[in-house]
């Protein structure tokens, strides 16, 4: 069983895997305030929900420094695991002397994922969360480089906390580009937006690069917005936990 974390800016995404797949998973608030202590109630928690099947390895991605350590005692005062901690020195599958060293280690492990399940092609990941990143991968596993802009529910939340009429919004798919309502309206324009975004992105990569490319769609909002994205070669929620999965097992 693999224990897999990735610690993300707004939302940590915890899950299970049993060498056949994922089957627990849950998202909790990022928190940086909160103590180690807390956070082992809460996951010990989760766990004996799960039926308290103690995983014998346990992998991190965090884009949260001070969240970093604290998972990784965790991981030890839960299940007496030493957790791989993701960064670009760990075998990945890719180019390592290609990976950025600012780059995210949850980045990392989108293109590690991409490129493992697409190896005969350049890969564009467009990860939906709390920002938008648009990462490339060669068919050599030589690793391009990221875009990032603010993401689905962030500028929601910047365009609502803005506006003082404006209720809060959930982003499902909208029944037209042209709304009736301030919500569709708003609906609309995020998702439709965000979808030309995406197309916009893919194609310059494209143009960069000169070379075609397959798209893979993930992050928690992939299933909304991937279908209104004109070219989607792969929608996939789970890819980064995929990626962490696979770097957790080259590296065993």
């Amino acid at each position: 069983m693999l224990f897999a974390v990735d610690i993300g800016n707004s939302n940590i995404v915890l899950a299970l895997h049993d060498g056949s797949g994922w089957t627990q998973s849950w998202r909790i608030h990022t928190d940086p305030s909160r103590t180690t202590d807390e956070y082992y109630a809460e996951i010990k928690s989760l766990i004996a929900c799960a039926g308290n099947i103690p995983p014998h390895r346990a992998v991190v991605s965090s884009v949260v420094p001070s969240l970093t350590m604290v998972f990784r005692k965790l991981c030890f005062r839960l299940f007496g695991v030493e957790p791989l901690l993701v960064d670009r020195h760990l075998k990945t599958g890719l180019i390592s002397e290609s990976i950025p060293v600012e780059m995210g280690s949850d980045l990392i492990a989108n293109l590690a994922a991409a490129h493992a399940l697409l190896p005969s092609d350049d890969v564009v990941v467009l990860d939906f969360g709390t920002a938008m990143t648009v990462t490339t991968v060669s068919d050599r596993g030589f690793v391009y480089g990221a875009a990032i802009a603010p993401g689905l529910v962030t500028s929601v939340k910047a365009l609502a906390g803005g506006t003082a009429a404006l209720p809060s919004i959930e982003l499902t798919t909208p029944q037209a580009v042209m709304g009736r309502t301030s919500i569709d309206s708003i609906r609309s324009g995020i998702l439709y937006g965000f979808a030309g975004l995406a197309d916009s992105m893919v194609r310059r990569v494209e143009k960069e690069i000169g070379a075609k490319v397959k798209v893979i769609v993930t992050g928690g909002l992939c299933q909304t917005i991937g279908p209104l994205i004109s070219r989607v070669d792969v929608i996939e929620r789970n890819h980064t936990l995929n990626g962490l999965k696979l770097i957790a097992s080259l590296n065993s």
